[in-house]
């Protein structure tokens, strides 16, 4: 047990070692003229400010304003004031090309000087074991006659015609034009009022029981409608509560079958097709492009993978963290195109935002494990990118996105992630040859 231990303390002491072989510290010390005239900047913005008995707004004296409000509050402002010039002097004098965005401590804050604790992260050792001969080929796919049939009964789906029902009740797969309010223990509640609201029924975006209950109804008909709402209803004051439904139905509008004639083509607005065995044709092109696509990034991963398993490399955490930020964001973003925000995300789903960051961990991972193995392969395979052929690259991206060159570069990050987006590229197309 005791030789266990101590095997442990040996791992566990190793490990921190090695931690810290890409952790570095450095300390910068801003003094003399520098740091002086920043308190008297911090001050000058203070003093049109600052309320002191006796004195007009701009006018209170330096050492009346430090006796009333205290030295320490200038010395703190002018240390922001410095901070970005020397975390400039702390890259420049180390060498040193951060990873991640560094943290800072404050060291010490003094009337003669203020004192920085910069922590740099730098890209860690990468060892790529093994990267070639690892026969992995690229799955070959084909379209059946079912899948077109398929995607066609979905545009025959979409494109059906809303036919008013004259006679007849609600049935499932109509959509009934409706009038409703909802009523808690005899009371209108906020968002439970619609004019002319049209419910697809089938679809399920009511409360549950409320569907229903409108199928069987008629034109013209009112009803009152008893329902109960989830008890994880996002709306804190209607979660499990019972209430009534005042419903009419103005309008009931069925779903009327497509054919493929003239009518349809138009409808469908695709430039050249104007019969079924041109539709079949496109319909056949496109899911062979996308079942392509899908391979091919289906070929990258499985390449990726592999080679992953022969990578020696010690990520920092703090690598993770900060593409488990840009997930988020992009997360965030997907989310708010839909209309949702994260705050009503997190209550749908009965989550929080550690949860979320916790599901994104594993991709950020391997995000990160696979851009310092691809940035390694890029060295021991030579591979270079010249400015001349990233600024064709750009002006080609350019054109195709609409954009002025200036313009998608500052979009995209400069010319230099142009080079780097295409040594990226060169390198997976290099591991394709060396792995078919």
């Amino acid at each position: 047990m005791a030789k266990d231990v101590e095997k442990e303390e040996k791992k566990v002491k190793k490990d921190t070692k090695k931690e810290k072989k890409n952790v570095h510290e450095v300390v910068i010390k801003i003094e003399g003229e520098t740091w002086s005239k920043a308190i008297d900047k911090v001050f000058k913005t203070k003093q049109k400010s600052a309320k002191v008995d006796g004195f007009r707004p701009g006018k209170v004296p330096r050492d009346i304003y430090e006796k009333h409000f205290g030295k320490e509050s200038l010395w703190l402002d002018a240390a922001d004031v410095v901070l970005q010039d020397a975390y400039k002097q702390a890259l420049e004098e180390s060498k040193l090309v951060p990873v991640v965005q560094p943290t800072v401590d404050l060291k010490s804050l003094k009337e003669e000087a203020v004192e920085f604790t910069f922590k740099i992260i730098t890209k860690p050792e990468v060892k790529v074991k093994k990267y070639e001969g690892l026969n992995i080929k690229p799955q070959k796919v084909e379209v059946t006659e079912e899948e077109i049939n398929h995607e066609l009964g979905h545009l025959l789906e979409r494109y059906k015609e809303l036919v008013i029902k004259e006679d007849g009740k609600v049935e499932e797969g109509d959509v009934a034009v409706i009038d409703f309010e909802g009523l808690k223990d005899g009371v209108s509640f906020d968002g439970g009022k619609g004019e002319n609201y049209s419910l697809e029924i089938g679809s399920h975006s009511f409360i549950p029981g409320f569907e229903e209950q409108v199928v069987g109804m008629k034109s013209g008909e009112e009803k009152e409608i008893s329902v109960t709402f989830p008890e994880d209803y996002h709306a804190k004051e209607l979660a499990g509560v019972p209430v009534i439904f005042k419903v009419k139905v103005n309008e009931i509008k069925t779903p009327q079958e497509r054919t493929l004639d003239e009518e349809f083509f138009e409808d469908l607005g695709m430039e050249g097709i104007d019969s079924e065995e041109k539709l079949r044709e496109e319909i056949k092109n496109s899911i062979q492009a996308q079942k392509e696509m899908d391979a091919e990034n289906q070929y990258i991963d499985a390449i990726l993978e592999a080679v992953s398993k022969n990578v020696e490399v010690d990520i920092p955490e703090e690598m993770v963290e900060e593409e488990v930020d840009r997930l988020m964001g992009r997360f965030e973003e997907q989310m708010r195109m839909q209309g949702i925000s994260l705050d009503l995300y997190y209550k749908f789903t009965n989550s929080k935002e550690e949860d979320l960051r916790a599901q994104l961990e594993k991709e950020a991972y391997s995000n990160v494990l696979y851009r310092l193995m691809l940035e390694e392969i890029t060295n021991l395979e030579k591979i270079e990118v010249s400015v001349e052929e990233a600024e064709k690259h750009a002006e080609e991206l350019a054109e195709k996105y609409q954009m002025k060159k200036e313009d998608f570069l500052k979009e995209f990050g400069g010319i230099e992630m142009i080079q780097y987006d295409l040594e990226m590229h060169k390198a997976l197309d290099r591991l394709k040859e060396l792995n078919k």
